[in-house]
Order: structure tokens, then C-alpha cells, then sequence
């Protein structure tokens, strides 16, 4: 079994579990980037270059759905909205928790 070690906001949520309802835990995303997102971040291993937190609400959001042109600079504005649809779909966004994913938190130094 292998192990990743990663990083997300003290604040963000517990993972849910498979196939729960998402909850913006970030855990999927800052393992590694889906397929929209291994173009947008030119990687395929790693966190998502799109994975975006909002400290409004308290969790993790894919750039490319909540903001494209924040994460896309270059896009024109028209093609925004489409790319936000194009995404959701990618990211099989409302079809609950993906992640197979184990989540052990960090022990903190004494």
C-alpha cells in the first residue's frame, strides 16, 4: 500500500465517505488532478492547480467550475460559463464522493 502525503486547510471538512454527497473536503483533488484538470495543471500526478479554497463557505471548490477565469487568466469572458459547464460535467460534479481515498490526519509534533 502506498502512502501520499497531503496538504488542505486545517478548516476544511472530514472526507465523506464513497459515494456521499461531496462536501469540499479537497482530498480527491489535491491527490491528483481528474482529467480536466491534469490539462489545466499539465501534470497528472499531485494537487490540482485548479483546487480552490473559499474561506466564505469553509471548503474546497474546483476553480474551473466556481471561476475559470481566475485559474485560465487568457480565457475571454464569453467562454467562461461554457467552460464552468464543461468542468462540472468532467468532475461528475453532485454524483457524490469518488475517492477511494483513506484519510489518516497528521499527529502534530511534540
Amino acid at each position: 500500500m502506498s502512502r501520499q502525503v497531503i496538504r488542505l486547510h486545517p478548516d476544511a471538512p472530514l472526507k465523506p465517505a464513497e459515494a456521499a454527497p461531496c462536501n469540499g473536503c479537497g482530498v480527491c483533488c489535491a491527490a491528483e488532478p481528474c482529467p480536466i484538470g491534469a490539462i489545466v495543471s499539465g501534470r497528472r500526478t499531485g494537487a490540482c492547480a485548479a483546487l480552490s479554497w473559499n474561506s466564505d463557505a469553509g471548503l474546497y471548490r474546483c476553480g474551473l467550475v466556481a471561476a475559470p477565469k481566475t485559474v485560465l487568466p487568457w480565457l475571454p469572458l464569453a467562454l467562461a460559463p461554457l467552460l464552468s459547464r464543461i468542468a462540472r460535467r468532467w468532475i461528475s460534479a453532485a454524483s457524490g464522493c469518488d475517492s477511494s481515498l483513506v484519510v489518516e490526519q497528521a499527529t502534530p509534533s511534540p
